[in-house]
């Protein structure tokens, strides 16, 4: 009777133990930017007669291209644009949010006009600066005249990615994910479906997450109530790889990621 006890005792005290082990979300991820699908939508832009345009930014950018910080309303990321014409092939973008820089791009298009790389650092939502380069194809011209950067471009790679921008951390407790990234991003939500506090990003305020199955979460992200994002995250049968299919409700794209369990 009393080995029985014992036996009972031990196996309660194991049980969080299991649980937690048996979720395959659980544990550090590190995404793969060779296996990642970009967005098939186009970016499309115009830079002509001193302005710059972005017309799939959201809202969409009009603004002076002479160097000098331009007011802009409705981005959550920065309240100023500067767009500075480097020469015929290059532009630099300097983003900033309460007059602190938070973002800066650097885009150069090929000789030929058909592609165009853009190297970038971005600390919008991050503590620390995430670095990178992006490279892009044309899809579609712009009008003649124009600023070589203009037109439809759809990016098809990133690379050289800083580490700090690729890697999320998951974990199950009972009733409730646990997601930190070293960005400084961070939230615990039910997986009820119910709202919960998204910290350390100002374009994303709350965030639900649902179960959907043993290896599979659903994350919408929301900004005051809206819905930006929808992420559903499956985990192979293995548990080694995390496939996170990302559909953007504010641009109308998605693209998938593929992580790779550390």
């Amino acid at each position: 009777m009393k080995k029985s006890l014992l036996f009972v005792s031990a196996l309660l005290l194991l049980t969080p133990i299991i649980s937690r082990a048996q979720s395959p979300i659980d544990g550090n991820w590190k995404f793969d930017v060779n296996k990642t699908k970009m967005p098939e939508k186009p970016d499309v832009y115009l830079l002509q007669d001193g302005m710059y345009h972005c017309k799939t930014c959201v809202p969409p950018v009009d603004v002076k291209a002479d160097g000098q910080d331009q007011k802009v309303s409705g981005h959550p990321y920065y309240d100023t644009i500067a767009v500075r014409v480097v020469d015929d092939r290059t532009i630099e973008i300097t983003d900033k949010r309460d007059g602190k820089t938070v973002a800066t791009y650097k885009t150069v298009v090929s000789a030929d006009g058909n592609t165009s790389t853009t190297e970038f650092s971005d600390s919008t939502a991050s503590t620390e600066p995430v670095t990178g380069k992006g490279d892009a194809v044309l899809v579609a011209k712009g009008p003649s005249g124009a600023h070589l950067l203009s037109g439809s471009w759809r990016y098809t790679k990133a690379e050289n990615m800083s580490d700090n921008g690729m890697s999320v951390t998951f974990k199950v407790e009972g009733d409730t994910l646990n997601m930190t990234a070293p960005t400084g991003q961070s939230y615990t939500a039910k997986l009820d479906g119910s709202d919960a506090p998204y910290k350390g990003d100002p374009g994303t305020t709350s965030v639900s997450v649902k179960r959907i199955s043993k290896n599979t979460f659903e994350e919408t992200d929301k900004r005051n109530g809206k819905v930006i994002s929808v992420e559903r995250m499956t985990i192979s049968p293995d548990g080694k790889i995390l496939t996170m299919d990302v559909a953007d409700k504010e641009h109308g794209t998605t693209m998938q990621l593929i992580a790779d369990k550390q």
